[in-house]
């Protein structure tokens, strides 16, 4: 059972208040760079037990009459379709979502700005697009010798030639599908462009980790380095913030090694920065909302290895190399945590041996733990998922939710019709087979009403699963891992 440590109304509460005095200090303008995820931070909601993943937005919400929202993409990352990872949607096509859920909910999206646009065919057409549903779109264009050549930078051949994006609100939060897209570039440009017109603005950044005034080591923090081992993010101690005040707080390597170029465009801008550190720049206050610290370390820890995992199955995948690994292994060493301290991890094993086929275990809200095994009929995912649902419904365990004479039909179509080898439902099939038989059997109606309690739950598979299972469960709100193994069936298991 997840124990909250967060105060997500005091921290929404602390957060506008503090966004606001900071939106003064600048007289009336602020152009706020948004790293990490404004919408859906399924990892914040994880680590800080409490959090909501939407609680940046409803923080927002709060102050929606002062706030435009400007999304920015790299024309780079359109023309090469990058995939955003955990929803598994291109660069582009989040941001026509993000787009659509900022509307929805009533934030005022200005525009789109379009990064290191070099006339890129994709980008031209995501452009008109764009224009055809009505959103404004600005063209930004690469610099050369940038960030490091600050005069060209901060010139009228740098920032200069970036187009200037009309806004009309005190508070400007720039966000992006992911990371790479020039967020902070776009802000700096926008710096430059408002002090030749004679106007008021400031920046500043939002990042919500690491956390700065949490230890170096906490582990809150280490789970952010865990969550980013690909990209090498390294925590540090902020030496600017520590040499201006005396004061230890924590960073990361990228944002301390930019601050000295930062800072030199800000002096080429405004005669003087506003700010002596990296820590001076940001405005997070989610570490004065943890209450409870030995609920949020736990659960900190808990996604440590919870990431070593993905990092094991990313590598087995070829898409990080073995020092993603090495750093994962380090942290979890650091964190004084073990994979044996997953408590689904076991039984799943346990499982697999017993039976000579891939298994599956689930951890449900009230700390028991249902295994799911490999048969004829079902994959272990599929057989798991059943089993949660009829241990939470209260149903015997040896109870048929879906009858063969259901489920064969759907076979027959898979195998004779489709040309799929494996003739086992995965679990779309399974909740569509199990929606059906909720219509006549009560059973399977109570089974299905206990859908939305999954959400949460801990989840180990002895092999990897296919994409599909992969995103019902993430649909699901399940917190899944798996060993780094290929799905391996006997000849018997297997129909031809």
């Amino acid at each position: 059972m997840i124990t909250a440590g967060f105060d997500n109304n005091k921290y929404l509460k602390l957060q506008s208040e503090h966004i606001r005095e900071r939106i003064s200090k600048f007289g009336g303008k602020l152009y706020l760079e948004f790293g990490g995820k404004l919408y859906d931070d399924f990892h914040a909601s994880r680590v800080l037990p409490g959090f909501k993943p939407d609680s940046k937005l409803q923080m927002l919400l709060q102050m929606k009459e002062q706030v435009e929202v400007v999304i920015v993409i790299n024309s780079a990352h359109i023309e090469k379709n990058k995939l955003r990872g955990d929803l598994g949607i291109t660069y582009d096509m989040d941001t026509i979502r993000l787009i659509d859920i900022f509307r929805s909910i009533g934030l005022y999206v200005g525009s789109v700005v379009m990064t290191c646009y070099a006339g890129q065919p994709q980008a031209k057409a995501f452009k008109t697009r764009l224009e055809s549903l009505g959103v404004k779109v600005y063209k930004h264009y690469a610099i050369e010798g940038y960030p490091s050549n600050i005069s060209k930078v901060v010139s009228d051949e740098g920032y200069g030639k970036n187009e200037y994006i009309e806004t009309t609100k005190e508070l400007v939060v720039v966000t992006a599908p992911g990371p790479g897209s020039g967020k902070m570039a776009t802000c700096l440009s926008q710096l430059y462009h408002e002090h030749k017109r004679g106007s008021a603005a400031g920046y500043a950044k939002f990042e919500t980790f690491p956390i700065w005034n949490l230890p170096l080591n906490h582990p809150v923090n280490l789970a952010y380095e865990a969550a980013t081992a690909d990209l090498n993010d390294v925590n540090m101690i902020d030496p600017f913030h520590l040499e201006a005040y005396g004061t230890t707080t924590v960073n990361y390597n990228r944002d301390v090694e930019i601050f000295p170029v930062v800072t030199a465009m800000m002096e080429t801008i405004y005669g003087q920065s506003p700010y002596k550190s990296p820590t001076d720049m940001g405005v997070n206050m989610a570490g004065n909302c943890i209450y409870d610290n030995d609920a949020v370390c736990k659960a900190a820890c808990a996604e440590i290895i919870r990431r070593y995992y993905i990092g094991l199955c990313d590598n087995k995948n070829g898409k990080v190399n073995d020092d993603t690994i090495y750093k994962l292994e380090l942290l979890m060493k650091k964190a004084g945590v073990k994979t044996c301290d997953r408590k689904v991890v076991a039984p799943a094993l346990e499982k697999a041996n017993e039976t000579g086929l891939p298994a599956a275990a689930m951890e449900l809200p009230d700390g028991r733990i249902v295994t799911g095994k490999t048969s004829d009929l079902l994959g272990s995912s599929s057989a798991l998922l059943l089993n949660a649902l009829k241990a939470l419904a209260g149903l015997e365990d040896e109870l048929h939710l879906i009858s063969p004479e259901t489920i064969q039909p759907i076979r027959h179509l898979k195998v004779d019709h489709l040309g799929n080898r494996n003739p086992r439902l995965h679990t779309d099939e399974v909740l569509i087979a199990l929606s059906i038989c909720a219509t006549t059997n009560d059973d399977a109606e109570k089974a299905m009403e206990q859908l939305d309690n999954l959400r949460g739950c801990e989840v180990h598979s002895t092999v990897m699963l296919s994409q599909i299972d992969e995103k019902v469960f993430k649909r699901l709100g399940v917190n899944l891992t798996c060993e780094p193994n290929f799905k391996k069936y006997s000849e018997n298991h297997i129909m031809k």
